[in-house]
C-alpha cells in the first residue's frame, strides 16, 4: 500500500460497514485490521491481525496480551499495541460500569460478563476482591493478589484488613484459572474458608468466590462450597 493511501479502498469500506451495520458482520481479524490501521495508517494491517489471531487464538486474547507478550509479534509497533489495550480498556470501563454501578447480586450476569473479559485470557493467576457495602454496591474492586499460571499469594488477614479500610461489609472472591477450566481446587477451598473466617467475628460476609476459566465459570455459592 503506498504511503499514506489506500488505493483499493479497503479501509474505506470497512468503515463504512462498521458505520452503516455495526460489528456484528465482522470477522474478527477484519475488526483487528481496522483498528491496527488507526495506530500504523501507511501499511496493510490485515497480514499482522491475522498473525495476532494465529499467536493468541482469539480477539479476545490478542486484546489481554500484555504489552510484553504483543511486542514479540513481529511488525507490531508500540503504536499498534496501545491501540489494543486502548480497546481493551474501553470495552472493560463499559463492562464495569454496567456491571458494578448498581447493587451487584442483584445483576450477577453483568458481574460476570465483566470478569470474564477481564481475567479469562490472562496467563498468569490473578486473585480479585469486590468490596461492597451493606446496600451491596461496589466500593472498591482490587488486585489482591497475582503470580504464576497456577498460583497467586492470597493472605486472608490482608483481605479483611482492606474491608475494613474501606469500610465494606461484603466481599466477592475472585480468581482465573489460566488452564481454562473453572472448576475449583482443594486449594482454592481452603483459601475461600480462611477467608471465611477471618472475616466472620468481623462482620464481613463473603457472597461469593467466583473462578474464572475461558470455557465459563464457577462459583462456590451454586456449587455448594460456601
Amino acid at each position: 500500500m503506498a504511503e499514506g493511501t489506500d488505493p483499493s479502498g479497503h479501509r474505506e469500506r470497512l468503515r463504512e460497514r462498521l458505520l452503516e451495520g455495526g460489528g456484528d458482520a465482522f470477522l474478527d481479524y477484519e475488526l483487528l485490521e481496522y483498528v491496527l490501521a488507526l495506530a500504523i495508517p501507511r501499511r496493510d494491517t490485515k497480514p499482522l491481525a491475522k498473525r495476532l489471531l494465529a499467536e493468541f487464538g482469539s480477539f479476545p486474547a490478542v486484546l489481554a496480551a500484555a504489552p510484553a507478550e504483543l511486542a514479540r509479534v513481529e511488525g507490531l509497533s508500540a503504536g499498534g499495541a496501545a491501540a489494543l489495550k486502548f480497546v481493551e480498556a474501553a470495552a472493560l470501563r463499559s463492562l464495569r460500569t454496567a456491571a458494578l454501578d448498581r447493587p451487584v447480586l442483584s445483576g450477577w450476569q453483568a458481574l460476570t460478563d465483566y470478569l470474564h473479559a477481564a481475567m479469562a485470557h490472562r496467563v498468569t493467576e490473578e486473585f480479585r476482591v469486590v468490596f461492597l457495602n451493606n446496600r451491596n454496591v461496589l466500593i472498591r474492586d482490587e488486585a489482591m493478589g497475582s503470580g504464576t499460571v497456577n498460583a497467586a499469594p492470597v493472605y486472608p488477614r490482608e483481605i479483611v484488613k482492606r474491608a475494613l479500610e474501606l469500610g465494606a461489609s461484603g466481599l466477592i472472591l475472585v480468581h482465573n484459572h489460566p488452564s481454562g477450566d473453572p472448576a475449583p481446587s482443594r486449594d482454592d477451598i481452603a483459601t475461600t474458608k480462611a477467608i471465611v473466617e477471618a472475616g466472620k467475628h468481623l462482620g464481613l460476609s463473603v457472597h461469593d468466590h467466583v473462578v474464572i476459566g475461558r470455557s465459563g465459570h464457577a462459583s462456590f455459592r451454586a456449587l455448594g462450597l460456601l
